[in-house]
Formats: structure tokens, sequence, C-alpha cells
């Protein structure tokens, strides 16, 4: 039965997504770990620069989510995903100049063209699962493979630091993996059709006859609470900053980045199949596994480095952190992929990416101008957004619970 489960949705496409998955982020995420040591203790900048360029990055990125969802749906999602994959390794170049506002820049347009892919590589990978109940799996496998690259990119990054390499170096060699990324990407063959911009969208058809899949409530809370969560889920270099700080060795910076980048991946491997396909019972996982357990995280951070006790409790708050993570990114996208089902997911999911973009902007100011006054009021700020999310995702369980479809 297990094989044959796995054989439903675990075909080349899938593969081809997640394992460029696995080497993007093997990639950009190196840089991510390493540009916050980069920009506050190589080139002295103040923590708020730091939270300053997390904003532009995120909040620019929700342009171009909602950007390439739309464009997508013009050229094809394949084609615009292979475009933003092969513009990601500009912030790869970001530790080359001297200058902040230029490193800055740089780490901008990467991420940037990362979002501009991301609702499309989405897109792809639901037409590769034709099956709603399958996509928990699916999306659990890609963020396994996608945060698994990750924790090999702090891997690499721990090592490469402890040997005393420059960040310079260490930063260009993600090109490679960021070239291999596009490389399987491109061996994926879904998401090739595109609409025309002088034809409305064809609706898809029901697998159960002719009529169109239904638009399902939830969709509009969802958009919230992923806002919300967005307000609460700042840049994963803040703790690594904190780790650096309070342990006095980059190494525990890099450490806490690997922590978060192992945790997340394993939730989103072992959970994702587990996990309930049930509309409403996604909803109250993702409220109480995803987002209240990043609420409880960001409090355990506050509440250690309030009473100094030492870098342990910070690495589980970190921990928490990861696989609240790992539910998230598992959830929403399954659950976006069944409220707005057919032509509508592309700009579902360019939606889904902007709300989450918007909502960093402002946790990652907050949290770079909170830093001066003390690391436990940002986390505290981000503890108590993270639990309203979580109360906007339940608010719609009765909703989503008592709707029924009416038969024809």
């Amino acid at each position: 039965m297990r094989a044959t489960e796995r054989s439903t949705w675990r075909n080349r496409d899938v593969w081809a997504i997640s394992l460029s998955a696995f080497f993007a982020d093997t990639g950009y995420q190196s840089v991510l770990a390493g540009f916050p040591l980069l920009l506050v203790l190589v080139l002295h900048e103040p923590v708020w620069e730091f939270g300053l360029a997390s904003a532009l990055s995120y909040g620019g990125g929700a342009l171009f989510s909602l950007a390439g969802a739309r464009i997508g749906d013009r050229i094809g999602h394949r084609r615009l995903a292979l475009i933003g994959n092969l513009m990601i390794p500009l912030l790869s170049l970001s530790a080359l100049p001297s200058s902040p506002a230029a490193a800055v820049a740089l780490l901008c347009a990467g991420w940037w063209a990362r979002n501009l892919r991301t609702p499309s590589r989405r897109v792809m990978l639901v037409e590769a699962v034709p099956r709603e109940t399958d996509r928990n799996s699916a999306f659990g496998f890609l963020h396994a493979l996608d945060v698994g690259g990750g924790a090999l990119a702090g891997f690499y990054v721990l090592a490469a630091v402890l040997e005393g390499v420059a960040l310079r170096w260490i930063f260009l060699v993600t090109v490679g993996p960021l070239l291999l990324s596009t490389l399987a990407l491109s061996r994926a063959q879904t998401g090739r059709g595109a609409r025309s911009t002088s034809e409305p969208a064809p609706r898809a058809a029901d697998p159960r006859g002719d009529r169109p899949p239904p638009v399902l409530p939830g969709a509009r809370p969802l958009l919230a609470a992923a806002a919300l969560y967005g307000f609460s889920y700042y840049s994963v270099g803040f703790p690594v900053l904190t780790l650096a700080q309070k342990g006095h060795h980059l190494a525990y910076g890099i450490g806490a980045f690997l922590v978060f980048q192992g945790v997340s991946a394993a939730t989103g491997y072992l959970l994702g199949s587990r996990l309930s396909s049930g509309l409403a019972a996604r909803f109250t996982n993702l409220g109480l596994l995803g987002y209240l357990s990043s609420g409880v995280g960001s409090a355990l951070l506050a509440a250690a480095y309030a009473a100094d006790l030492g870098t342990a409790p910070l690495m589980l708050g970190v921990a928490l952190l990861g696989f609240a993570l790992g539910v998230v990114e598992t959830l929403e996208p399954a659950l976006m992929s069944v409220l707005r089902p057919g032509q509508r997911a592309g700009r579902a999911f360019g939606a889904l990416g902007a709300a989450r973009s918007l909502g960093l902007v402002v946790a990652n100011l907050a949290l770079g101008l909170l830093y001066g006054l003390g690391p436990a009021w940002s986390y505290g700020y981000a503890a108590s957004v993270a639990l309203i999310a979580a109360a906007v995702v339940l608010w719609a369980v009765p909703t989503v619970r008592a709707y029924r479809p009416s038969a024809e």
C-alpha cells in the first residue's frame, strides 16, 4: 500500500522540482546564513541596517510574487520559474563589494528573483500531483528537500567559518549549486501551458464531471493569517546574530542556522504525509502546530535571553521556530491549492507569497529597531503576533467545517 501511495505522487516531475529546491537552498541559504555576520560583524553596520536590508528584500519580494503569478499565467509557469532561478546567483556576489549598500542591493536582486519564480514552481508541483489528498505529502517532500538543502548549507558555512575561509569565497561557491538547481528544474515538464492575454482563463474541469472545481471558503482568513505570521516571522539572521553574540563565536550563530534548517526539513518530510488532508483539520494543524508553535519558539528566545539562561534554551527556541516553519510551508500551499483550484492557483500562490512577504517587511523592520532595546523585546513582539495569527486561522475552522458544496 505504501509503495502504491508513493508512486501516485512521487513522480519524475515532483523529484525534479524538489531537487531543484534542494540545490537552490544549498546555494542561497549559505548566503542568508552568512549575510548578517558580513553586514554587522565584518562591515560593522548596526543591527537595524540588517533589519532594513531584510525588509527591503522581503518587501520587494511581495511585489515580485504577485507579478510572477501573473507573468507565469501569460508565458507559462515553467518558463518563468527557469528565468527567475537563473537570476538567483546575483545574491552570491553580495560579499564582493566593500560598500554595504551594494551588498544589500545584490542580496535583494537575487531574493526578488527567487520570489518571482516561487508561485510558478508551486503551480508546477500542483500540476504534477493531480490528487488533492496527495498534496500534503508532495509539499512536505518539497519542503524537506528545500530546507534539507538549507541544512547542508549550514554545515558548509560552519565548516568554512571554522577553517577561517573569507565570507566572499563562501558566497561565491554558492553559484555552483544554484546553477544545478536550474538544471534540475529544467527536467520538469509541468507548467508549460500559457494563457492568452486576450482570452479569459479556461475553467478547470472537476474530476467528477464537467463542472469547474468549487471555490471553497477560507482563502481570505488564510491570507490574513499568512500575513500575520509574516509579521512575526523574522529573518533567521536575527537568531544567528543572537547566538553568535551570546556564544562569543561565529560558529554558535551558524549552529543556530543549522538547527533551524535541520528541524524544519525533518518536520516537512516526517509530518507531510501524516497530517490530515481534511480541510478543517488542516486549518487546525496550521494554527496549533504552525503559528502557535512559532509564537512559543519566539517567546522562549525572549525569556531565555532576558534571564541569561545560556545558549541551550536559545537553541531550543530556534528548533521550535524550525518545526513551525516545516508545518506552515507544508500546509499553507496545500490548503491554497484546494481553496483556489485550477486556473486560480497561480494567482492564489502569488497572493500567498505576497501576504507573507509584506508581513516580513514589518517583522524585520520591527525586530531591527527593537533589537537596539534588547533582543528580548524583538522576540517578545514576534511571539505576540504569531499568537494572533494562530487565533485568526483557528477562527476560520468552524466556517470551513460547516461548508457543504451544493449538490446539483
